[in-house]
């Protein structure tokens, strides 16, 4: 019978297939965002679920980069997780490398906020203090415009996840540098 897994087990399963520690702050920076985004929007009686789901959004990554997506879908079903557990981790990876839809407000979040954590975060490291605490909005939107900075970071599926969820650009990097300035560690 499918199980609802706890944030413990959720780091345990992650910690299982990815080593690099780049790989595994970029879990907790989205798990972290997630979270502050299931408060912010009204969700918050499902604030662990939405953070596990950032936990794990890239559970597949470091071993299996080109069947991401799909991987974790079958790591995840041999672990015996919950089907809208494996739905939302899979969804952030529509129509790039799966065909699974974001449907719920929370999968969207996460389809729009995956890519722009690491483009933010790439800016956070250029600052003197390291951090994104004494960041601004221009500072954000200036490197979300320099497409040679954080090349990695598709601004294709950041545009795309603000429409999804029917904001504008600016409304979802303002809500996302607001949301990585709520967790200290960023």
């Amino acid at each position: 019978m499918a199980h609802q897994i706890t944030r413990d087990e959720a780091w345990e399963l992650l910690t299982q297939f990815n080593k690099d520690p780049f790989h595994l702050r970029h879990g907790e920076t989205v798990e972290s965002v997630m979270r502050y985004f299931a408060r912010e929007l009204g969700y918050g009686d499902e604030e662990e679920f939405w953070g596990n789901v950032g936990l794990l959004h890239d559970l597949d990554f470091e071993i299996y980069p080109n069947e991401h997506c799909i991987k974790c879908q079958e790591i995840m079903k041999e672990h015996d997780l919950e089907e809208s557990l494996i739905h939302a981790v899979a969804s952030h990876g529509y129509g790039i490398c799966c065909d699974v839809e974001p449907t719920h407000e929370m999968e969207k979040v996460l389809f729009a906020v995956d890519e722009l954590t690491g483009l933010i975060g790439a800016a956070a490291l250029m600052r003197p203090s390291k951090s994104v605490q004494d960041m601004e909005l221009k500072s954000v939107k200036k490197k979300f415009k320099d497409k040679a900075f954080a090349a990695g970071c598709n601004r294709d599926v950041i545009r795309r996840g603000a429409e999804q969820l029917g904001w504008e650009l600016d409304e979802l990097l303002t809500k996302t540098l607001e949301a990585m300035k709520a967790d200290p560690k960023n």
